[in-house]
């Protein structure tokens, strides 16, 4: 009989293409990677994994396993959700992925009710930035991602997933306190057309989402510095580097900055995303009722 454990190793090397990815996203090592493989290979008595330069790739007898394994895992998951739907209890473990501003605005509040509330649930958090959240929910890594979109530019929902709206977030832009718009109660986005910005690192959604709004103000931004922590943006900024976007959600305040709220109204919208087999759990809808309630003083 096949291992079930053998076959979501199986599986993790296929859809990370590679034995440390996959060891990454089982939270094992690579050792236990290798021996979870070579004795799936002696059960079912052909080889699944064949060297492919410096890394490995399956074979046609792994090819076709991992395929048959993706359906078992997906309907193992299934039988997992109707069992804790019909139980109807808070219990065993939900693995939650949340973005660096949201996994510190939110995630303390709900963890910690969660924690009282709910003493036989687990749940487990990792910082990861939304298209990566929402991939590894996809992938089985995640069971609940905290995603974002700005309110003048949507992001996708793929297929299979839902969603809850937790909270809008409102961003400002930050200036050195020297700045000469730094004592303004309002500003406008073209009062900064001159500006050298602070942005997030090229191809992510919030850099994409930067240049577009910028752009339809009729402003050509001039990006001095990429960063993809908050923390680092504004050490710029205090620094007289240049100015950023930044939301206010687990926002620092470092000396030497100011913040400027934008006549245009710049907002986030956060969402908690899941597959919808799982929204059935009852722990999957736990972990979304505390972060909703986590949320709540925080919109703006």
């Amino acid at each position: 009989m096949l291992n079930l454990e053998r076959l979501r190793t199986l599986d993790a090397v296929a859809r990370h293409g590679s034995v440390s990815g996959a060891a990454d996203g089982l939270h094992v090592t690579t050792s236990a990677v290798s021996q979870q493989l070579s004795k799936l290979e002696r059960e079912v008595g052909q080889q699944l994994l064949a060297k492919n330069g410096r890394g490995v790739r399956l074979t046609d007898a792994g090819l076709l396993l991992a395929e048959h394994a993706a359906r078992i895992l997906s309907q193992v998951q299934v039988a997992q959700a109707d069992i804790e739907a019909q139980r109807g209890q808070v219990v065993g473990e939900v693995r939650v992925a949340g973005f660096p501003t949201a996994a510190r605005g939110l995630f303390p509040a709900a963890l910690a009710a969660l924690r009282e509330g709910h003493p036989d649930l687990r749940v487990r958090t990792t910082e990861l930035e939304p298209e990566h959240g929402v991939r590894a929910v996809l992938r089985g890594d995640a069971d609940l991602a905290l995603v974002l979109e700005w309110s003048n530019k949507r992001a996708p929902v793929p297929g299979g997933l839902e969603r809850a709206h937790l909270l809008d977030d409102t961003a400002d832009v930050a200036l050195p306190a020297g700045h000469p718009l730094a004592g303004r109660e309002v500003a406008d986005l073209v009062d900064f057309a001159d500006e050298e910005w602070v942005s997030w690192p090229e191809g992510e959604f919030c850099h994409d989402w930067l240049m577009f709004t910028l752009r339809s103000q009729g402003i050509e931004p001039r990006i001095g510095h990429l960063a993809g922590e908050h923390h680092t943006q504004l050490a710029l900024v205090a620094a007289g580097l240049g100015v950023c976007v930044t939301p206010r959600l687990g926002r620092p305040v470092p000396e030497g900055v100011v913040f400027v709220p934008v006549r245009q109204r710049v907002r986030r919208h956060i969402y908690a995303t899941w597959r919808a087999d799982a929204g059935r759990r009852p722990s999957v809808r736990a972990v979304v009722g505390a972060l909703r309630a986590a949320a709540g003083p925080l919109g703006s």
